[in-house]
């Protein structure tokens, strides 16, 4: 009978890059800054890693469609790399890969570890077409852009709960306020600018109700991890280990876009996914027990809906949780986006969820400076790709270990 992962995994070093736009130096480079300090970290030799998995997204436009780059950049001495792609699951993804080999007994010793370089494209947003999007784009997406489809997400939740357009746009707006907060103390953030919610509240309005500071920003970025047993992380001298609790992933079906059961007001496959998460991490009230989270605030509304999908928020009632201060940093309750999000990092694709779990790590770690948690025990990392019609949902799980 299947167990699931919990605590069978430690990480025991972990890297990120600066996030932002690069111009400077390539996905290669990108790559070896985020290698080095996890390298470090970890506190082993290079040859000591086993296997790695290498995460990006954007292939046509990035560093190609296999996992040689990752091989040849890092001068991995002929061992198994594989490459993967989930759309922004992609980091996380890679992540999965290496738990999982780990987690197998396949290999001691695995490295996970994924880039994106965007900002040297041209395109002011994601490219479009290619492999990743192209037959789901003319085919199921057509004309479709992402600030209107999660727009349409907002204007849902607002029938649905009643909810004033002025409410929302003032809940939305604090959880923007609250993210540049955060990013404003995290040196590797992209934006770490303070804004006053009242700043927010007048931006320009991009797809009604989403304005300017309801949308994150796309930049370059790379981040990565090195995971061993626990037992091997006692033997290597690690101290306070952080474990991995759970690792759930949960793709639509087609239903919310082929049938009338989906009221377009939240994501299925969020809201599905952390119930089985919780389940293998041993959480039963993640109200309660969840000390820190990390979510895929692409857009506002996107971090809205999910405390609730996450079960965290009831539902309808997400506003006046924020509007309470419950998800600030220190507001009593449980702190989003405390390193500043995709809202102040940008989100190349194939790092974000990576770099949600450096800031877990840190945190757990007590190495998160002037943003620092205090006796954090459970940290989530969320990240949704595609649409709210049409969605990845990946939902990880860290914490100390306790064995």
């Amino acid at each position: 009978m299947a167990t699931g992962i919990k605590d069978k995994v430690a990480i025991i070093g972990m890297g990120c890059t600066r996030f932002g736009e690069r111009w400077d130096i390539g996905a290669e480079e990108l790559m070896l800054e985020a290698f080095d300090e996890c390298l470090a970290d970890a506190g082993i030799e290079q040859n000591d890693i086993q296997a790695a998995w290498f995460g990006t997204c954007m292939d046509e436009v990035n560093v190609g469609k296999t996992a040689m780059p990752l091989a040849t950049t890092l001068r991995l001495q002929k061992i198994p790399v594989t490459r993967v792609e989930n759309y922004c699951a992609t980091g996380t993804e890679a992540f999965r890969g290496a738990v999982y080999a780990v987690a197998s007994g396949a290999y001691d010793i695995c490295l996970a570890l994924g880039v994106e370089k965007l900002k040297d494209t041209g395109y002011g947003g994601l490219p479009g077409g290619g492999s990743n999007t192209g037959t789901l784009l003319w085919q199921w997406w057509p004309n479709l852009t992402a600030p209107g489809s999660f727009a349409q997400l907002a204007s849902a939740y607002c029938t649905k709960y009643r909810i004033k357009d002025e409410d929302l746009k003032r809940a939305m707006a604090h959880i923007s306020w609250k993210s540049h907060e955060n990013g404003a103390l995290n040196p590797k953030a992209h934006l770490r600018k303070r804004v006053t919610e009242d700043q927010i509240m007048a931006s320009p309005i991009i797809a009604h109700p989403l304005g300017l500071f309801d949308c994150c920003g796309v930049s370059d970025g790379s981040a990565c991890a090195i995971v061993t047993t626990p037992e091997i992380a006692k033997k290597l001298g690690k101290k306070d280990i952080v474990s991995v609790k759970a690792l759930q992933l949960a793709l639509s079906s087609g239903e919310e876009v082929a049938f009338d059961s989906w009221d377009g007001d939240h994501f299925v496959t969020t809201s599905k996914c952390s119930i089985q998460a919780y389940k293998e991490a041993g959480i039963e009230n993640p109200r309660e027990e969840i000390s820190m989270m990390e979510l895929h605030d692409c857009f506002s509304i996107t971090e809205l809906v999910t405390y609730e999908d996450l079960h965290i928020s009831e539902r309808g009632h997400a506003v006046k949780d924020i509007m309470n201060g419950f998800y600030d940093r220190d507001g009593g309750g449980v702190p989003a986006q405390v390193d500043g999000g995709l809202k102040c990092f940008g989100h190349p694709i194939g790092a974000s969820g990576l770099r949600m779990l450096y800031e877990m790590y840190l945190q757990l770690h007590g190495r998160a400076g002037e943003r620092q948690i205090e006796n954090p025990r459970l940290g989530l990392t969320h990240n949704l790709g595609g649409f709210p019609f049409q969605n990845i949902c990946s939902i990880g799980i860290v914490g100390k270990y306790e064995g």
